[in-house]
């Protein structure tokens, strides 16, 4: 075993973004939606309910639909004699501390405060590092007709930033092109924009107001139970209904984006080097003179293995070349290691 102390010029960082469809089909567009019975029928289905993309036993969770309201409106109440206090407004609080990061303060959609949203959660083991921005095509039915929505991503002057990392509204349109046929900003008039697509933490954020509003007014006339000053008109919970406006529209385009971060090390044994070898083959475990007297001016090695030290001498990884490199005082070698992180 010889050692060789690296270079900075022996290594070299590069970075390189990848995307894939976000969905466990690898399809670009989710058009098929189930639920399952058993998460539907437990004690979750008042908070959240599961999406999956095929009827399978064994499917995976694509992504979870939500409600969330202040006032705890759109659930039913833990206790009747606590007036608020449901499990929307206990999905409200958990979204507002982990996205707004302050439970004194409301949603804000483009310009139009809000104290609900819908949430659509993307499972974790859908997406890699963050939400692809640009990608978005959700439909969303309503009574006046469907809208598409995508993020803004490509208009924004600046990025903001909150709790949860990086945050972009939502606007009508498609793969991150705008709605020209839209106000200026591609939101409701009104009622601000359609949400937030929150990328760094997989998540949607839906404005109901936005939603509700009539279709002169750039919305799709949505109506959902529990929530004022929207009239319901089913009974049943407002991301059921949600559920059935997506399904519905069979269209739900989003890719994951991942940053693969390579940190690539050039070892360079040189002609005087690493021609002798420390294996009992090789010298006497006694005397440690070379075995063979044509291996003293003449030597001749095989390189396998190259192995990465701290200054501590401890062995931080290993690579193995693919074959043995033959090594002596007649040739030079370079060998090109790469870590994945």
């Amino acid at each position: 075993m010889s050692f060789k102390r690296l270079e900075a010029d022996d290594f070299v960082i590069s970075a390189d973004s990848i995307s894939s469809t976000l969905w466990s089909t690898n399809t670009q567009q989710l058009s098929t939606f189930y639920t399952s019975s058993i998460q539907a029928n437990g004690s979750s289905r008042n908070y959240y309910l599961n999406i999956f993309a095929t009827s399978s036993n064994t499917a995976s969770a694509e992504f979870a639909i939500t409600y969330g309201n202040s006032l705890g409106s759109g659930s039913q109440l833990f206790n009747a004699s606590v007036d608020g206090k449901s499990p929307s407004s206990t999905i409200y609080g958990q979204y507002q501390n982990l996205i707004i990061g302050d439970e004194n303060t409301d949603f804000v959609f483009g310009n139009i405060t809000s104290s609900e949203f819908f949430a659509l959660s993307m499972d974790r083991a859908r997406y890699k590092e963050s939400l692809l921005l640009g990608s978005l095509s959700l439909t969303i039915s309503g009574s006046s007709g469907p809208v598409t929505l995508t993020d803004n991503s490509a208009y924004a002057s600046s990025t903001v930033f909150n709790e949860a990392g990086r945050v972009y509204q939502l606007i009508s349109g498609s793969a991150g092109v705008k709605n020209t046929s839209k106000n200026d900003d591609g939101y409701t008039n009104g009622s601000g924009s359609y949400g937030w697509i929150l990328p760094d933490i997989g998540t949607i954020i839906l404005n109901p107001h936005a939603l509700a509003a009539s279709s002169a007014n750039g919305g799709i006339g949505f109506i959902y139970s529990g929530s004022a000053p929207f009239t319901a008109s089913v009974n049943e919970a407002p991301f059921t209904t949600l559920f059935k406006a997506i399904s519905g529209s069979a269209n739900f385009r989003l890719n994951s984006s991942e940053t693969i971060t390579s940190d690539y090390i050039f070892v360079r044994p040189r002609s005087s080097e690493f021609n002798y070898s420390e294996n009992p083959s090789f010298i006497s475990g006694s005397t440690g003179e070379v075995l063979y007297p044509e291996f003293i001016n003449s030597p001749q090695t095989y390189i396998t293995t190259v192995g990465l030290y701290n200054d501590n001498n401890e062995l931080l990884a290993v690579a193995k070349l693919s074959r043995p490199l033959v090594k002596d005082f007649t040739k030079e070698a370079l060998v090109r290691v790469k870590l994945d992180f």
